[in-house]
């Protein structure tokens, strides 16, 4: 394993690349999985225009727009952290509205958004049509592992130090959850891209030694 330092422009430069460069037919589902204090939807943000630059139609879908209806999600109060690492987000809404439809045998007809977390209600979005060719990039916490059908994965990983120091006050309750995860899932593991953002000033690609 190669731990590579790389400027957080060249980062969306070199994600940009891999994704265009990416052999899947049809459309491409792309998950950009970290916890809040990585900030998966700021990187997923930053790759929109490039994408777009590069003749790839994209659209970013937010896992804070599939989260459950309160009743479900507090059920065992605010600050559970195992309600938090499997019952806040709505997998089953992500994998029907968004990755099934930008699949091979998809409409390309996705939902950007499905839930309203402020008013508790559906969000009432309408329907956006992704042609063949284009990006969907999913981003959020706890994405992986569970057998959601992404084409790429990225996975942003803090040290426990890291995360704790960068983790908001008001969330520290959630920090149980990113450890199972750590330790349950492992995505480090196994996905595509992993980068390490203990600094996000300094960002690190963590490449994998060739084999032979």
């Amino acid at each position: 394993m190669r731990i590579r330092p790389i400027s957080p422009e060249r980062l969306v430069v070199a994600l940009t690349e891999r994704l265009v460069g990416a052999p899947v037919a049809g459309r491409l589902r792309v998950a950009v999985d970290g916890p809040p204090a990585a900030d998966p939807d700021a990187l997923a943000g930053a790759l929109v225009d490039p994408l777009r630059a590069a003749g790839r139609p994209v659209l970013h879908v937010r896992t804070t727009d599939f989260l459950r209806p309160a009743s479900v999600r507090l059920e065992h109060g605010r600050t559970n952290p195992d309600s938090y690492y499997l019952g806040w987000f709505d997998e089953a809404g992500l994998r029907r509205e968004v990755l099934d439809p930008a699949g091979p045998d998809g409409t390309g007809h996705l939902l950007p958004s499905l839930w309203d977390a402020r008013a508790d209600r559906a969000s009432r979005a309408g329907y956006v049509h992704l042609p063949p060719g284009g990006v969907v990039l999913v981003s959020g916490p706890l994405l992986l592992g569970g057998g959601l059908p992404f084409d790429v994965t990225v996975h942003l990983v803090l040290s426990p130090a890291a995360l704790r120091r960068r983790t908001d006050a008001a969330q520290a309750w959630t920090l149980p959850a990113f450890a199972r995860y750590a330790e349950e899932v492992a995505p480090q593991d196994f996905a595509d891209v992993v980068v390490r953002l203990d600094d996000p000033r300094h960002p690190a690609l963590v490449e994998t030694a060739p084999t032979g």
